[in-house]
């Protein structure tokens, strides 16, 4: 039981991060189709990256300051050494977070031209250990931008070359301010779409709300 107004507005602050993240978990756009307001958002962006000239599907056009997505990532590969260990001989999670936030700085850095500050961090979940000797791959992308903000997710994945195959450890979710206005981001395919939709909703959980 929370002791004073201090512990109860830390209990009150925990009870709605706990809530919002079921939230964002139960909505997710990878269970559940976009809302109505969010197809709109997205119909729109398509409509002002249409060729006037030639008025059709296929040609697209980038408006004024702004930047496809497929423009905006940054990656990277970490060997995980034994140095990185921790008690349970898994590498440890602090040099997992270190990693993830040092390359989605470097490319807001990067995007926004300048040395960003950070405005907030999303929840951090860790979905699966990470195995020493693992080849840890990073990926990080800009996928929502506001004014001075920049949004970044960062995907982290461990490769296991004998089969070939991928498992997520980590998704990352960063809110960088620039000291200027960045350019737009703008999807082109269905999945950068949903990317831009889901970092706008961590923008409008973390900043806005």
């Amino acid at each position: 039981m929370p002791v004073g107004p201090e512990e109860e507005k830390l209990l009150q602050e925990g009870e709605a991060n706990k809530s919002r993240r079921v939230e964002l978990s139960t909505a997710s756009l990878l269970k559940v189709a976009p809302t109505d307001e969010e197809r709109k958002i997205i119909h729109d962006l398509f409509l002002n990256t249409l060729d006037t000239n030639t008025v059709s599907f296929r040609s697209r056009m980038l408006p004024l300051k702004s930047v496809w997505m497929e423009d905006a990532k940054l990656k990277g590969l970490e060997i995980c050494h034994p140095q990185q260990r921790n008690i349970f001989n898994r590498i440890f999670g602090g040099f997992l977070m270190r990693k993830a936030y040092e390359l989605g700085w470097a490319n807001a850095c990067s995007f926004g031209g300048c040395r960003p500050s950070l405005v907030a961090v999303d929840d951090i979940l860790f979905q699966k250990p990470v195995e020493i000797g693992s080849l840890l791959m990073l990926s990080s992308q800009v996928c929502y931008t506001q004014g001075k903000y920049i949004q970044v997710r960062v995907h982290s994945e461990v490769f296991e070359p004998l089969t070939q195959q991928h498992s997520t450890t980590n998704i990352f979710h960063y809110t960088f301010s620039s000291d200027r206005d960045v350019p737009s981001i703008i999807p082109k395919t269905y999945g950068e779409s949903m990317l831009y939709l889901d970092g706008k909703r961590h923008f409008n959980q973390t900043v806005e709300s």
